[in-house]
Order: structure tokens, then sequence, then C-alpha cells
């Protein structure tokens, strides 16, 4: 057996290991504590607040695309093993996104809902990125076992092809926010690596139409 082929072989028995999944949580959690400890000891720069919720936002990104990059990289490193954690990635993006929200309605906003509201209705970016969180909440609350068996595996496929919804949308909440200092260059790499992400299953369903349904 090659070299190449013992690789892969290794790494999918790596991945099914059961320190694996609670290895991949720590690792999950390792932003959110860098940045807190970073806030305690005044390390975020002038605008502390801007720069938290800033970077929640980015890490909700990252492993939103990253958990839609499961499939592709499964398929063509061939690595069944990737679907095991594919849902602790889909429920951390969730989770810096919840932490995104929630330290602009405390830190920004100071819980004062009127004004939530006000600012959620006024900005458009942040009313889309709203829209996302929203649509993200169904999915992380299905993501478990018990959910799958409740709704039947179609509609529990149906209901998570809102994962694409959510990607466009929190792509679109980032260039919205970016694009009002005209600041772009970030937004193209996001939008290039969902572009292919997305593309890659378009090309092998067969068409969008295709990729859309749960068969």
């Amino acid at each position: 057996m090659t070299a190449v082929s013992v690789r892969p072989s290794l790494l999918n028995a790596w991945l099914m290991k059961p320190w694996a999944k609670p290895l991949l949580w720590l690792l999950c959690a390792v932003p959110l504590v860098a940045l807190c400890a970073a806030a305690a000891t005044d390390q975020l720069g002038a605008n502390p607040v801007d720069r938290f919720i800033k970077e929640m936002g980015e890490w909700s990104l990252r492993f939103l695309w990253l958990t839609l990059l499961v499939t592709p990289l499964r398929d063509i490193a061939g690595l069944p093993g990737l679907l095991k954690h594919r849902r602790a990635l889909g429920v951390t993006a969730f989770a810096y996104a919840l932490v995104h929200f929630l330290a602009y309605a405390w830190l920004d906003q100071g819980w004062r809902l009127d004004d939530i509201v006000a600012d959620v209705i006024k900005r458009n970016f942040i009313l889309v990125g709203f829209v996302a969180l929203l649509l993200m909440l169904p999915l992380a609350l299905t993501s478990f076992n018990a959910a799958i068996r409740a709704l039947g595996g179609r509609r529990w496929q149906m209901l998570h092809k809102l994962v694409y919804a959510v990607a466009l949308l929190g792509l679109l909440h980032f260039y919205m926010k970016k694009a009002a200092k005209n600041d772009l260059a970030e937004v193209g790499v996001y939008a290039a690596i969902l572009a292919v992400l997305l593309g890659w299953r378009v090309v092998r369903k067969g068409g969008v139409l295709a990729m859309l349904r749960v068969r």
C-alpha cells in the first residue's frame, strides 16, 4: 500500500477516535477564549468593543465555511469520518454568531431594546445579519439525533438546506459592513471561498435545483 493511500486512512481513523470530538470542541473554543483574554488584558486596540464584535462575526463565518467544506473534503480526500464532526462546526458557527449579536446588544447598545430595534431597522446590514442569525437558530436547535428522529430524515434535510441561505446572508452582512468603509479585500476572499464551496455542490449535483432537492 502506498503512502498516499495510507495517510487518508490513518487520518480517517483519527477522526473516528473517541477523543476526536472533545478535541474539536476545545479547538472551536480557542478563538473565543483568546479574545476574552485579550479583552481582559486590554489588548484589543483603541476600540475594543468594535474589535470584539467584529472578530466574533468573522469567526462565525469561518466556522460556517468550514461546515460547508466538510462534504467536498470528505469526497475529494476520501475522509468519511469528517461527517461525524460537521454538526460541531455548524453549532460553533451559530454560537459565535450569537455571541456576535449579544456583544452588540450588550456592549454597544447596553441592552436597550428600543435602541436595538431601531438600529436593526435603520441599518440594513444589521437587519441582514439578524435575519441570518434567526435562520441559524432552528438549525442549531435541530442539530441532534433526537431532532432528526422527531422530524424525520427528509424534513430534517429540507430544514438544513437553509445553511446555504445563511451563508449568503452572512456574506452579504459582511459585505455591507465593509462596503461602508470601502474595505472589500477581505470580503472578496470570503466570497471566493463560498463560490467554490457552492459551485462544487452545483456541479456535483447537476444544477442549483438539484442541489436543493432532498432525495
